[in-house]
């Protein structure tokens, strides 16, 4: 596949980096000429030094023989223009553009990309996914990463194993004879730095982090088997009520279950802008970091405080001052990878990392086969894969034991029908059935001719 990225950022830098490494033409477009020259030097790829939006830029890209477009770049505006120029002058069929504005996400011009209009396929709204990302941290506080598949009826966890983990030193096949009805299934386990699929006969130590898929039925059941105590969270402070602060509060108004919330923000106008917007949450104008404000929205009680605003650095450091107030529970928004080893040894407890949740999202799109999600692990070392079983797959008709994975990737639930179930051997996978995979960046191709690639579905 031909692929052109519009935008050597961190997040076209890693999508080039996916694309690159499962042997794709990638081409890299950005007026940086150090961010190409980095992008060329250090990844398979080619790079272009100009406009991604100019015609000619995009012609000297290979645009005329192009698959896909991915319009990346920090400016909305150059990216629907791309779009544009993509369609009109080059015919290129797959357009992908990162829109963070909200204007133009609002429901009444969504008729605003019809192909006649702005002709733009899949729009990403960083924003709005690391929102959904937030709440879904908020919902499984003992985890340090978590996310849903199968229509939310599976969830990812990622647990922390400490000393007080009940089933420690225990080989993975026994946990299915300790534990017979539970809907869990162990799928990835770093340990000292190295990501890996575990076999059978593994075992856990303290120390290690592991990736779990359950049942959204059995997530409490999985939290306290893996030693962490459940506790529902009533009290949240959310520092930043900017789109993503503000996005998350909404999201909490609209639950079922009462949940008492009170935003920080240091900027007036976005204050206002907040309090208007949300009707039961409480919205405090002041440094979110400030020993006065942290007292003011009782820090003290609050069962997580959620740093959301614009900074890195802001955001660890009211994490940090949280947990010194007695806060339960600190989650961090960070972009700076680099900034993520910080995270434990200042006793914060999850982070959200927009670059990944964004990369997830545009993997979602342009994976081969029937794709329905994907989500990105760690620095682009695994992927957990959606997708439909097409009739032309190689494991279609086939139970799981006669299938051929790679030995890094397993195959972590399934749903049939409206019956969504833990895998075992004997299963059986059949055309239409949904899987989720849990595979090491390195297996993702051979996962793909699994999953086997039809024209229809790019």
């Amino acid at each position: 596949m031909k692929v052109i990225i519009c935008g050597a950022g961190q997040v076209g830098w890693q999508i080039a980096r996916h694309l690159a490494g499962e042997r794709n033409d990638v081409t890299v477009i950005d007026t940086n000429p150090e961010l190409v020259r980095r992008a060329s030097d250090l990844l398979d790829v080619q790079g272009v030094v100009g406009f991604a939006s100019h015609p000619d830029v995009l012609d000297r890209a290979g645009a005329r023989d192009c698959d896909l477009i991915i319009a990346a770049t920090y400016s909305d505006e150059v990216n629907m223009v791309t779009c544009q120029v993509a369609q009109s002058v080059f015919g290129i069929t797959r357009k992908i553009a990162r829109l963070r504005a909200q204007t133009y996400m609002a429901p009444q011009y969504a008729d605003l990309y019809r192909r006649d209009h702005l002709p733009i396929d899949v729009i990403i709204s960083p924003e709005r996914e690391v929102a959904d990302a937030a709440i879904q941290r908020l919902l499984a506080p003992a985890t340090f990463d978590t996310e849903s598949f199968l229509n939310g009826a599976v969830q990812l966890l990622g647990i922390a194993l400490e000393e007080e983990c009940p089933v420690l030193d225990t080989p993975l096949r026994q946990l299915n004879d300790l534990f017979p009805t539970l809907g869990a299934m162990v799928v990835g386990v770093r340990r000292e730095g190295r990501l890996f699929a575990p076999e059978a006969g593994d075992q856990l130590f303290a120390g290690d982090q592991i990736y779990v898929f359950t049942l959204s039925k059995d997530i409490n059941r999985t939290l306290e088997i893996f030693g962490k105590a459940t506790k529902k969270q009533e009290r949240i402070t959310i520092i930043g009520g900017g789109i993503v602060g503000l996005g998350v509060a909404k999201a909490l108004e609209a639950r079922s279950d009462r949940v008492r919330v009170k935003i920080i923000e240091r900027d007036r106008k976005t204050a206002e802008e907040a309090a208007d917007a949300l009707e039961r949450t409480i919205v405090l104008h002041g440094d979110g970091m400030g020993t006065e404000m942290m007292d003011e929205a009782n820090v003290a009680r609050a069962d997580a405080v959620l740093a959301v605003t614009d900074d890195d650095k802001t955001n660890i450091l009211a994490a940090v001052r949280a947990k010194q107030f007695g806060c339960k529970m600190a989650i961090s928004l960070v972009n700076d990878p680099t900034l993520v080893p910080l995270m434990a040894p200042l006793d914060i407890d999850a982070y959200i990392n927009p670059r990944a949740i964004t990369v997830s999202s545009i993997l979602r799109h342009i994976r081969h086969g029937k794709v329905r999600g994907v989500y990105s692990i760690g620095d682009a070392e695994a992927e957990v894969i959606e997708a439909v079983v097409l009739s032309t797959s190689p494991i279609a008709g086939r139970a799981v034991r006669e299938i051929e994975f790679p030995e890094g990737v397993l195959l972590g639930a399934l749903r049939k029908g409206d019956m969504v179930m833990k895998p075992t051997g004997d299963t059986k996978v059949e055309e239409n059935d949904v899987i989720v995979l849990f595979a090491l960046s390195h297996d993702i191709p051979e996962v793909e001719r699994l999953l086997q690639v039809s024209i229809d579905f790019f």
